[in-house]
């Protein structure tokens, strides 16, 4: 018997090859392989009703003729997926219960899962922007969800056997630094003698900056200059940065241990300050730039949501006025850095929704530039999000108005954890409470944000997020610990060979061997989209089908090999809800 890893994608390959041999149809014909409804089968192709159309043919007799060569070919086993019509053409694949149960006893282990999943990506060259943060700012709860989101997004691609390189593009060379600089200089502040709290101060010289330019426009002149003399190189200048730098990424590397991001290299805007002139230079000799009062733009005329009431769109400015570079030189010399060093096939880059124009702008620039030069064109994606809210639906602040620093939710989240973890098991030593509400709380936070479809705002709940009930980190890691005693309760290790199972047999059975075997496709849908809710979903649906066969059918009971198969359908749900959470960045806890 074939054990396919992914049914859907074995199912369309083997009809793609099938109809290509059959006639009436050819090698255009798409089978469009999808889940179908359970109450039809286990998958659906409804290519045929489209082809159909097109060809001028009869769906039904074409979806016949199809299903009768399939049943010939040695592709299709009766023994282990059958096919019917359904419909004007529809056809419905319903894989049979020896086929469901051999999967389950072929892929036991994260490391199975993986091997499959491998062939996602296989091996395509990814470089993900994440997260990215500007320095010389405290990070606030806006920066959550770019290391979250891009977490997850990360994992997963490794996971799915892409070639990943973790890029931190830090915003380390941009107009801020010439306010900052402005200040530092006007206060005669000693950035060596700002101790721990040193980010802090510095955010603070930079609002107080601003605040200072707004009152005395002149001074904003001061502060330009003071740009254009750190992107020239002045040595006084350069020894600030470095020194702002610096304390930027002691505070960030804080918060990325207690977060879970990891980083492969960190090439921030300052990094491609000598590789800006090829820019200009090659977007000006192609004819794609060009001088406009004063600055070096790219018009894209085809873009007319830029144009508002003026005659032409606002242009992709490359260069400033006064010669300085901004983030559309860095941006554009990040992407020829990264197709000409690392080869590049996929740019994913996240940050928040308000910069979907700069981006739109980006790639079309850079499409029109490849192509003119010959250049290969890598696939560019533009990963955003919109904004956590608060109970009033606006954007979630202190109650005084100001954003919420993040270390300070990473905190309280951690408290607030304790407090649950206690009041659930107040038996349990505080330490391993401690250790517990380390997972959880950090885990609901991370949840809370995954489980919701990025590009939507959500509001921030910490009744919500903690609780044990619902789509939540806790709920599913609950879930984990409840299956971990079980196995404790029998004194069988959950991950070793399960001997002696018979074949799944009862609804609910079949109903979690199922699910379990949808992992498989929830990523490859999580990863189409770069939408880690769509894992959320399935983790959440997985727990709830666990729920209803642990109520339905009894675990521990006398029969030897009805035992062992509900152990074994418990050992497998496990995996996979492990494997799940980690790939959200989730650690699972042993109890709870």
């Amino acid at each position: 018997m074939k054990v396919w890893f992914n049914p859907s994608k074995a199912i369309e390959s083997a009809l793609t090859t099938i109809a290509a041999q059959t006639e009436g149809f050819g090698s255009e014909f798409l089978p469009g392989v999808r889940p179908a409804d359970p109450r039809f089968g286990d998958y659906q192709a409804n290519g045929v009703l489209a082809f159909a159309k097109k060809n001028g043919r009869n769906p039904r007799e074409l979806a016949t003729r199809l299903i009768t060569a399939a049943q010939a070919s040695a592709e299709f086993d009766s023994a282990f997926v059958t096919l019917e019509i359904a419909g004007p053409g529809f056809i419905n694949f319903t894989l049979t219960p020896e086929f469901i149960w051999q999967w389950q006893l072929a892929f036991s282990t994260k490391e199975d899962y993986q091997i499959g999943a491998k062939t996602l990506k296989d091996g395509r060259k990814v470089i993900i922007d994440y997260p990215s943060a500007n320095t010389a700012k405290q990070a606030h709860i806006g920066h959550l969800r770019p290391m979250v989101i891009g977490q997850a997004i990360a994992r997963l691609l490794d996971f799915c056997g892409a070639d990943l390189v973790r890029d931190n593009h830090i915003g380390d060379w941009g107009t801020n630094f010439g306010t900052l600089i402005m200040k530092i200089k006007r206060d005669g502040v000693d950035l060596s003698e700002l101790g721990e709290n040193a980010l802090v101060t510095l955010d603070q010289l930079y609002k107080d900056g601003s605040a200072l330019e707004f009152e005395q426009p002149e001074l904003r002149d001061i502060s330009r200059n003071e740009l254009v003399l750190l992107q020239n190189g002045d040595s006084k200048n350069t020894a600030l940065w470095e020194q702002i730098v610096e304390i930027s990424k002691v505070a960030f590397e804080k918060l990325f241990v207690q977060i879970g991001v990891e980083i492969d290299i960190t090439l921030g805007e300052s990094f491609y300050r000598d590789k800006v002139q090829r820019i200009y230079a090659e977007l000006t000799e192609i004819g794609l730039a060009e001088q406009s009062d004063g600055a070096l733009v790219v018009w894209h005329d085809e873009i007319k949501k830029f144009s508002r009431d003026n005659e032409r769109p606002f242009p992709f400015n490359i260069r400033k006025q006064d010669g300085a570079s901004n983030y559309a030189s860095t941006d554009l010399a990040t992407v020829l850095y990264r197709l000409e060093e690392f080869k590049a096939d996929e740019i994913i880059y996240l940050t928040d929704a308000r910069q979907q124009d700069h981006f739109q702008q980006l790639f079309l620039t850079t499409k029109k530039w490849f192509t003119a030069k010959g250049y290969p064109q890598p696939e560019m994606n533009h990963v955003f999000w919109g904004t956590i809210l608060g109970a009033d639906k606006k954007p979630f602040k202190t109650k005084s108005g100001e954003s919420i620093k993040l270390q300070e939710l990473l905190d309280e989240a951690r408290s607030r954890a304790f407090e649950v973890v206690t009041e659930k098991n107040p038996d349990l030593d505080a330490t391993e409470r401690r250790e517990i509400a380390e997972s959880v709380g950090i885990g609901a936070m991370k949840y809370a944000d995954l489980s919701s479809n990025r590009t939507q705002d959500y509001v921030f709940s910490w009744d919500r997020l903690l609780s044990f009930e619902g789509n939540t980190a806790p709920y599913l890691l609950y879930a984990v610990a409840r299956i971990n005693s079980i196995f404790r309760k029998v004194g069988v290790d959950p991950e070793a060979p399960i001997e002696a199972a018979s074949q799944a047999e009862t609804e609910a059975e079949l109903a979690l061997a199922r699910k379990i075997m949808g992992f498989v496709t929830a990523l490859e849908l999580t990863l189409n989209d770069l939408r880690p809710h769509f894992l959320c979903t399935y983790l959440y649906e997985l727990a709830g089908a666990y729920s209803s066969f642990y109520n339905a059918d009894k675990v521990l009971v006398d029969d030897t090999a009805v035992q062992a198969r509900r152990l074994l359908l418990c050992a497998r749900t496990r995996t996979v809800l492990m494997t799940g959470l980690d790939l959200l960045g989730i650690k699972s806890l042993e109890r709870m």
